[in-house]
């Protein structure tokens, strides 16, 4: 498909900055059969079923984005410096992350970035903008210093317009978060609070917790003309043991699995077999998710409103069909839902053309 078939037209206004308080007062637009329904997400328990399963993202986000400066010897032996920003990736070592740079054409391998009083090289550039870092530094240690430098990674369309301070440390992360490793809030989590999860589970829902740390990647607009060009930058995650078994058993007594955010549903789906069955996983996952895609495990999806022409768009148009989502964002747009990883929700129930394999037969 051409990544222009997921365009849309999106006013500067409806960007949120700031998410609402308290955080499940936010609102939720029910996508069902083609239908569309406006409540809130303090509705969720309501619109699920008893049986049916919350499947979390309990990664934490990191303070990954941090200022330095390159140094290296010039022409006449002075050093040469420049400042730069990195936003950490993957971590692909106890001591080496790969990370996105600014300005990525002025650095070279075996440049040394000085961020306070952490020190790192630069040991590649990659072709697709990412440069790996090793540090002085490795394991608990580089984590804390890390902490101690580094700000919230807060997205480029809400960077752009006002500055991380103190409440974003808060703000950009779950009330569930257990894991340290990613550098981008599973936003649609960012919408519960202990008062909506014991509600949920009173009604018979129960709720469960899968780890995809989400890199910087997630940001990256697509530049290729065709989506069967784009290349997805890979991530890690794992499902125990554990909670792929009560999936598992949750599917067999007829109970439905509910992701929260698209990184719950592109780890489930990449634990799942053809016939549907969740396997315990644990490694990087770079799945991308299109329009003709039959999902496996999935089947209802809350998740955020997201760019234009963005792979998430493109996840959510396989997931509930791309008419149906069109019509669904002009609606949101035209009654006011905020945008983004700070603004609305959505909670999308699967089309039926995107049934599984098993589901087909």
């Amino acid at each position: 498909m051409k990544t222009a078939d997921f365009d849309f037209d999106l006013p500067e206004d409806r960007i949120a900055l700031r998410p609402v308080e308290p955080r499940d007062c936010a609102r939720l637009l029910v996508v069902r059969n083609g239908g569309l329904d406006d409540r809130i997400v303090r509705d969720l328990p309501d619109l699920l079923q008893p049986g049916d399963a919350l499947v979390f993202n309990d990664t934490r986000v990191i303070p990954a984005r941090m200022s330095g400066v390159r140094t290296r010897p010039g022409p006449d032996g002075d050093p040469l410096t420049v400042d730069v920003e990195a936003t950490l990736h993957h971590r692909d070592a106890p001591d080496v992350w790969s990370a996105f740079m600014k300005p990525g054409k002025r650095l070279k391998p075996g440049d040394r970035i000085a961020f306070s009083d952490l020190t790192a090289v630069i040991e590649a550039k990659g072709e697709d903008g990412l440069v790996t870092l090793r540090f002085d530094r490795s394991g608990p240690a580089l984590d804390d210093a890390i902490r101690t430098i580094g700000v919230m990674p807060l997205p480029p369309y809400i960077a752009a317009k006002r500055a991380e301070d103190d409440r974003d440390r808060s703000d950009y992360q779950t009330v569930y978060a257990a894991h340290d490793g990613s550098v981008a809030a599973p936003t649609a989590g960012l919408h519960f609070t202990p008062a909506l999860l014991d509600a949920l589970r009173a009604r018979g829902v129960s709720t469960h917790a899968v780890t995809l740390h989400v890199g910087a990647g997630t940001f990256l607009p697509v530049k290729a003309e065709d989506t069967a060009d784009h290349r997805m930058h890979s991530e890690w995650g794992t499902v125990s043991e554990d909670t792929a078994a009560a999936l598992n058993a949750v599917r067999a007594s007829g109970g439905r699995i509910v992701c929260v955010g698209t990184t719950s549903l592109r780890l489930v789906e990449s634990a799942a077999t053809p016939e549907g069955m969740i396997q315990p996983f644990h490694g990087d996952t770079a799945i991308f998710i299109t329009p003709g895609y039959a999902f496996r495990a999935a089947d209802v999806l809350m998740t955020n409103f997201h760019l234009p022409k963005s792979t998430l768009f493109m996840l959510v148009s396989a997931f509930a069909g791309l008419e149906t989502m069109k019509t669904a964002y002009a609606h949101a747009i035209e009654t006011g839902y905020r945008f983004y990883s700070y603004g609305d929700g959505s909670l999308l129930f699967r089309a039926p053309a995107s049934l599984s394999h098993r589901e087909r037969a």
